[in-house]
């Protein structure tokens, strides 16, 4: 189709209701096909036609202290909705501060897309005021990116970044908008599926596969579930829960995959790996058919390899086959999303294995060995924290974390039922997550209770995002675990390095109750035992936002563990 003359003001639309548009509002009418409810992001002068655009649209846009903040809520507002996850940041400075995120959604497989702004066309190259090449820099962090050249690419190029980031594998994809494009006009259509023959996921399992996985379980002596992420992407925790059930398999479930199957469930043996539960690590260690459902068997769950299920046959459902085989030698591959592999599973009817023996030993072992702390003197214990805040909320509440020993509390103490709840940085680790994503947490869930638990450390690393939650008054409950150090690395130090605290003690701390205040939020602050359970029921009870500071023991190391460089089965810290 041609251009329209400028003086035909009834011909606007084209051909199978095609419209003539500007950039920028493309951008803005693909996100309204794409049904976004929210966008984060931080204007600057690359994204100024879009922001432009975005002006009074209809699509709520929350504006963020930092384009790390906006990055992190959008991976919080992801993660309780299954649903991408939009951001928004200029050009420069504004798109490089969008990388921790990119690599934090793409190791924890987050659907987001990130739109950057770029310098004009004409410019690139040449070391343009606030030009940097968001592209190369972000290949090895991406599931793909894009650069548009021309306005007519963007409908095209939206409609496939969307279907990229949430099919198959999920993941982040990023989209870089030069300036003068924005002001480019062409004819907008989105009614096209994208067509992306290279780009085809396997989804439904190989039936022949499905069927030797089923032959072997009905033989096996020590069967064991693990259940990964993959089991919440795929929104599949009533087939999981159908076919555990049916079969009576304990369940150990990674770090990432916590509430996709209830911690309250009988045969739930709680979180595996380096600070798993001792019944967990037991059942991963003798276990004689392993089947893996959506992990990606990361270090911290097997620990030292040749000793991570040494006596198993491996099932490996995973819907990216780069995954199976990578770190365990996989006796039986199927490649798919797990939530069609449990439909064909539970079509599928084999005698239950003999294992009744095998599983009242390891529901004997989580009886006698539970996670544990010691309650001696009057200091708050971070266990007990989390544990009264499990306690108050009954466990209903959307609880998002930062990294470090506060999370591995928060993953053993709050009891997680229902899916759609945990959101934490899983494979890299971020510190200063917590926040950011409690606030894209309540924008997915504002229904539900929000409770941020920070360590003190990790949320100086955003703290600015308390902004949004003060002009918003988001009811946001923000719990400050406050040790005066950097808790795992102080941890590893202690055991590791003879006591040598480099760097990991935190002394000086700004007065947490009067920053909170400074953003116009109530806070306070406990300090002993006794005071704790008063203090957080009228905290959790107030409504709108909050901020409290939890001063706690700060010799208390997160137990059991697995040491660096050895084998799940040579926990330490397993018994007071």
């Amino acid at each position: 189709m041609s251009k329209p003359a400028d003086d035909e003001t009834l011909t606007r639309s084209g051909e199978g209701g095609a419209m003539w548009m500007k950039g920028a509002d493309m951008v803005v009418e693909a996100l309204r096909r794409e049904q976004v409810e929210v966008i984060f992001g931080y204007p600057g002068g690359a994204v100024l036609p879009l922001y432009d655009a975005l002006y009074q649209c209809g699509i709520r846009h929350v504006l963020t202290r930092h384009e790390q903040g906006a990055i992190h809520a959008a991976e919080g507002y992801a993660r309780v909705t299954g649903k991408p996850g939009v951001v928004i940041a200029t050009s420069g400075p504004g798109a490089t501060n969008l990388v921790t995120g990119l690599a934090d959604a793409m190791m924890d497989s987050i659907p987001l897309v990130a739109i950057t702004g770029q310098v004009a066309k004409t410019v690139i190259g040449t070391d343009a005021f606030q030009e940097t090449s968001i592209i190369g820099i972000s290949t090895p962090i991406t599931k793909h990116n894009y650069q548009i050249r021309h306005a007519s690419e963007i409908p095209k190029v939206f409609k496939e970044a969307f279907h990229i980031a949430n099919s198959g594998r999920k993941g982040p994809v990023l989209i870089d908008i030069p300036k003068d494009v924005s002001g480019e006009e062409a004819w907008f259509a989105y009614d096209d599926p994208p067509q992306l023959p290279g780009y085809q996921p396997t989804v439904v399992p190989h039936h022949m596969q499905i069927r030797k996985l089923m032959h072997g379980l009905q033989h096996a002596k020590r069967p064991v579930v693990l259940a990964g992420a993959g089991i919440l992407h795929a929104r599949a925790t009533d087939k999981l829960l159908a076919f555990v059930e049916k079969y009576q398999l304990p369940v150990v479930q990674t770090l990432l995959g916590l509430g996709g199957f209830p911690a309250s469930h009988a045969l739930c043996l709680g979180m595996g790996g380096m600070h798993g539960s001792a019944a967990a690590n037991k059942a991963l260690y003798e276990t004689d058919f392993l089947i893996n459902l959506g992990a990606r068997f990361d270090d911290r769950l097997t620990g030292k390899l040749e000793h991570f299920a040494p006596h198993a046959v491996v099932a490996h459902i995973d819907i990216d086959p780069a995954e199976i085989g990578k770190n365990v030698p996989t006796d039986i591959p199927v490649v798919g999303d797990v939530g069609e592999a449990l439909a064909m599973m539970l079509s599928i009817d084999v005698p239950a294995p003999d294992a009744a023996a095998w599983r009242e030993e390891l529901l004997r072992v989580k009886r006698e060995l539970p996670f544990w702390w010691v309650q001696d003197g009057d200091r708050i214990k971070p266990q007990r924290l989390i544990a009264e805040i499990a306690r108050i909320t009954k466990g209903d509440a959307v609880v998002t974390t930062d990294v470090g020993q506060h999370q591995m509390w928060a993953a053993q103490f709050f009891p997680l039922n229902r899916p759609d709840r945990w959101v934490t940085s899983g494979g890299l680790g971020t510190m200063g997550f917590g926040l950011p994503a409690a606030i894209g947490a309540h924008f997915g869930q504002p229904d539900k209770l929000v409770v941020a638990i920070l360590g003190d450390a990790g949320f100086q690393m955003t703290l600015q995002e308390l902004a949004v939650i003060g002009e918003y008054q988001l009811p946001i409950k923000v719990v400050i675990v406050n040790n005066s150090a950097l808790g795992m690395v102080r941890q590893w130090q202690e055991l590791f390095h003879g006591e040598r605290y480099s760097e990991s003690l935190l002394p000086w701390q700004p007065d947490f109750v009067k920053l909170g205040e400074a953003y116009r939020i109530p806070s306070a602050r406990v300090e002993r035992d006794e005071e704790l359970a008063s203090a957080l029921e009228a905290f959790l009870s107030e409504p709108g936002p909050g901020l409290l500071e939890c001063v706690v023991d700060p010799n208390e190391n997160v137990y059991p563990m697995v040491a660096p460089g050895t084998g799940i089965h040579q926990m330490v810290g397993v018994k007071p």
